[in-house]
Protein backbone atom coordinates (compact mmCIF):
# COMPACT_ATOMS: atom_id res chain seq x y z
CA UNK A 1 0.00 0.00 0.00
CA UNK A 2 1.33 3.39 -0.96
CA UNK A 3 0.82 6.67 0.95
CA UNK A 4 0.89 10.00 -0.86
CA UNK A 5 -0.03 13.59 -0.06
CA UNK A 6 -3.18 14.98 -1.59
CA UNK A 7 -1.13 17.62 -3.45
CA UNK A 8 1.07 14.96 -5.02
CA UNK A 9 -2.01 12.91 -5.87
CA UNK A 10 -3.45 15.85 -7.82
CA UNK A 11 -0.18 16.30 -9.71
CA UNK A 12 0.16 12.62 -10.57
CA UNK A 13 -3.49 11.56 -10.68
CA UNK A 14 -3.41 9.84 -14.07
CA UNK A 15 -0.36 7.72 -13.25
CA UNK A 16 -1.66 6.87 -9.78
CA UNK A 17 -5.07 5.80 -11.10
CA UNK A 18 -3.25 3.53 -13.54
CA UNK A 19 -1.46 1.98 -10.58
CA UNK A 20 -4.82 1.44 -8.84
CA UNK A 21 -6.16 -0.23 -12.00
CA UNK A 22 -3.18 -2.57 -11.77
CA UNK A 23 -4.05 -3.57 -8.18
CA UNK A 24 -2.17 -1.00 -6.04
CA UNK A 25 -3.96 0.66 -3.09
CA UNK A 26 -3.20 4.28 -2.23
CA UNK A 27 -3.74 6.19 1.03
CA UNK A 28 -4.22 9.94 0.60
CA UNK A 29 -2.64 12.11 3.29
CA UNK A 30 -3.85 15.65 3.98
CA UNK A 31 -2.18 17.81 6.61
CA UNK A 32 -0.36 14.77 7.94
CA UNK A 33 -3.50 12.65 8.42
CA UNK A 34 -4.88 9.86 6.24
CA UNK A 35 -8.18 11.02 4.73
CA UNK A 36 -8.97 8.53 1.99
CA UNK A 37 -8.03 5.19 0.52
CA UNK A 38 -8.14 4.60 -3.22
CA UNK A 39 -8.54 0.90 -3.91
CA UNK A 40 -9.21 -1.13 -7.04
CA UNK A 41 -12.66 -2.57 -7.60
CA UNK A 42 -12.41 -6.35 -7.57
CA UNK A 43 -15.04 -8.97 -8.20
CA UNK A 44 -17.88 -6.62 -9.07
CA UNK A 45 -19.60 -6.38 -12.42
CA UNK A 46 -18.92 -2.91 -13.66
CA UNK A 47 -21.80 -1.73 -15.81
CA UNK A 48 -21.15 0.41 -18.84
CA UNK A 49 -22.53 3.92 -18.26
CA UNK A 50 -25.63 4.70 -20.31
CA UNK A 51 -23.82 7.40 -22.29
CA UNK A 52 -21.35 4.80 -23.57
CA UNK A 53 -23.98 2.24 -24.60
CA UNK A 54 -25.37 2.27 -28.14
CA UNK A 55 -28.53 4.33 -28.57
CA UNK A 56 -32.00 2.94 -29.14
CA UNK A 57 -32.91 2.56 -32.78
CA UNK A 58 -36.56 3.12 -33.56
CA UNK A 59 -38.20 1.46 -36.53
CA UNK A 60 -41.58 2.23 -38.02
CA UNK A 61 -43.38 0.42 -40.76
CA UNK A 62 -44.38 2.29 -43.89
CA UNK A 63 -42.66 5.23 -45.54
CA UNK A 64 -39.74 7.02 -44.03
CA UNK A 65 -40.23 10.54 -42.69
CA UNK A 66 -38.36 12.34 -45.47
CA UNK A 67 -40.53 10.69 -48.14
CA UNK A 68 -43.71 11.70 -46.30
CA UNK A 69 -42.50 15.31 -46.02
CA UNK A 70 -41.64 15.47 -49.73
CA UNK A 71 -45.06 14.06 -50.65
CA UNK A 72 -46.79 16.67 -48.46
CA UNK A 73 -44.78 19.45 -50.11
CA UNK A 74 -45.67 18.18 -53.58
CA UNK A 75 -49.34 17.94 -52.58
CA UNK A 76 -49.28 21.61 -51.57
CA UNK A 77 -50.21 21.18 -47.91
Amino acid sequence: MKSISFTEFRKQASNLITEVENGESIILIRRGRPVAEVIPIVGQDIKTPSWKRPGIRLKASGKNLSSAILEDRDAGT
